[in-house]
């Protein structure tokens, strides 16, 4: 398994305001996979993917990439860790303003010993003709396009998308969804995906459906369908 969590337990606050988060999560997740995390507001599945990511320290439990143990690990390992392993895409695009799409992106390609061909990107995501533009002057989708490829310009192993359609209109989402999926198959890139909806499920291989801390269902999808036929998002 390339991912594989045991027992995950996560809380804020103390007192009066404590609140349990993550309440012994146990999953795994196989190389190449792409995999959705469902669940309500508040159920965790965000901070689950915080976890995973290195943002936030768990209270107890395991997390494994690859076969090594993040839990634990110093601030410089951690940076390290997420420098070496991971891309991060969000539901807001958090885009540096006066640079350009190509400069965006270039910010990360300086990171990575092994990048992508950063021409090759902007034309797997269709920013070829506006690689010169600054955020500003792009729509929603565009900006998306460019946080995806700012995110995979350091060939990560494992992408972690946060409601990555969730500012996004129903066929603006599909063509980020379908770019995802060609992206998965093109480059083999792991993904987690953190989402409110439910369709996204269709398209991947894996389901993990969070709901008060726990893990509510986790299976396999056997009838999987491309991005390009899921129903209306």
């Amino acid at each position: 398994m390339y991912l594989e969590v045991k027992n995950m337990k996560k809380s804020y606050g103390n007192n009066g305001s404590y609140i349990e988060v993550l309440k012994g999560i146990t999953t795994s997740v196989e190389k190449g996979q792409m995999c959705v995390i469902l669940g309500p507001s508040g159920s965790g599945k965000s901070t689950f993917l915080n976890t995973i990511g290195g943002l936030d320290e768990l209270d107890s439990g395991s997390i494994k990439i690859d076969g090594k143990e993040i839990v634990g690990l110093k601030q410089e390992e951690l940076s390290d860790y997420r420098r070496d392993n991971l891309g991060f895409i969000f539901q807001f695009y958090n885009l540096v303003p006066n640079l350009t799409v190509k400069e965006n992106i270039q910010v990360c390609e300086y990171l990575s010993k092994t990048p992508l061909d950063i021409e090759e990107l902007l034309e797997t995501l269709g920013l070829k003709e506006h690689q010169n533009k600054f955020p500003a002057q792009l729509s929603g989708g565009q900006q998306q396009r460019c946080a995806i490829a700012r995110a995979l310009i350091k060939n990560p192993k494992l992408l972690l998308c946060d409601e990555p359609t969730g500012a996004l209109d129903s066929k603006t989402s599909k063509d980020i969804l379908i770019l995802l999926e060609q992206i998965n198959q093109k480059y083999g890139t792991t993904m987690l995906i953190v989402t409110h909806n439910t369709a996204i499920k269709d398209m991947v291989h894996r389901i993990i459906k969070i709901k008060d801390g726990h893990i509510s269902k986790d299976y396999v999808n056997e009838t999987r369908i491309l991005a390009a036929d899921l129903e209306e998002l």
